[in-house]
């Protein structure tokens, strides 16, 4: 071989022997910024997630909810309607996948009571069905009559308990034991109201509830003054059963307004692609009284100590729920 040869050679090795790594540029960090979802004023969100994809459900036109599905909790498509509710004052869905049981999907919601009433105290949580998170959802009727806010929650033995807010005597979070995701089973029980300055900072209320269980302990997080005040913010309590009684946490409220961002509220919690948890939520456009909102994400997460913290942001650049493949 002679010496223009080899030198080709050279280069050719050179070029094979490359590290993927510097050939190909490395793909970009997810970043997020809130506002995440903003299309109809959406609130109240409430995310599953099925065989690796999310889906979420929120109170926006009223007339019943539609379904949005992403993969990274930042990016969302709209897939339509998933249920029609003709009463309207459709809000505060609650999307309970039972894969312990018959695989199906249960879609709690609040509405009005009648065609005729439309008054923020003619309310009633109902449950419909479907086989796929996407619907049509099937509506199997009303439960409870003058409550608002349901969420369904499993707990290891297979038991079902339903959370809801009663608002004919006060803003009360209540919880009932369910024979199963249809059936209500035994008394109900108040396990949570008002009593706390942040709770009644803008009227008397304590809703929007959401059980999380670690460690043989049940967080049962909750959303404290009016949702229409930049007052409205989020707190927990604790119990060492999913009925009570439960004991609020003194650092409440653990999310709340500060300037430029008003009214962080409406949570539920679901891991992201990261296995870390994240917190789905809603957002005030501004510190005015009103209902006009959008769906934001932040970070939360527990303590050595088993305490609950959460971070909210608005307007910058945040690292996003990458994959676990990504982040090794």
């Amino acid at each position: 071989m002679n010496l223009p040869q080899m030198i080709a050679l050279g280069f050719l090795v050179l070029a094979t022997s490359v590290s993927p790594s510097l050939a190909e540029p490395a793909a970009k960090p997810l970043t997020y910024r809130n506002l995440i979802l903003t299309e109809g004023s959406p609130a109240d969100p409430h995310v599953i997630r099925v065989d690796g994809t999310y889906y979420l459900y929120a109170t926006t036109h009223g007339d019943g909810f539609d379904a949005y599905v992403s993969k990274d909790l930042v990016h969302w498509e709209l897939k339509g309607r998933a249920f029609d509710d003709p009463r309207g004052g459709a809000w505060a869905p609650d999307v309970f996948h039972n894969v312990r049981g018959d695989g199906k999907f249960y879609l709690y919601y609040t509405d009005n009571d009648s065609k005729e009433s439309d008054g923020p105290f003619d309310k009633q949580i109902g449950v419909a069905v479907a086989d796929s998170p996407l619907g049509p959802f099937v509506d199997k009727g009303p439960l409870v009559g003058g409550v608002i806010d349901a969420h369904l929650f499993q707990d290891d033995d297979k038991r079902y308990y339903l959370y809801y807010v009663s608002i004919t005597d006060g803003f009360k979070i209540i919880v009932q034991p369910m024979a199963d995701p249809l059936t209500p089973q035994g008394e109900p029980t108040v396990i949570v109201q008002p009593t706390e300055p942040w709770e009644m900072a803008a009227g008397e209320v304590t809703e929007g509830p959401f059980i999380l269980k670690r460690d043989g302990v049940y967080y049962l997080m909750y959303s404290g003054s009016g949702a229409d005040s930049p007052e409205y913010a989020i707190g927990y309590a604790t119990a060492k059963s999913p009925t009570g009684p439960f004991k609020k946490f003194a650092g409440n409220p653990i999310v709340q307004q500060r300037e430029g961002l008003y009214g962080p509220g409406h949570h539920c919690v679901i891991e992201g692609p990261d296995g870390k948890l994240w917190m789905v939520y809603h957002q005030k456009y501004s510190d005015r009284t009103s209902y006009r909102r959008f769906v934001a994400i932040d970070p939360l997460w527990f303590d050595e100590s088993g305490v609950i913290h959460a971070k909210v942001s608005r307007d910058t650049d945040e690292p996003g729920p990458a994959s676990k493949a990504a982040s090794r």
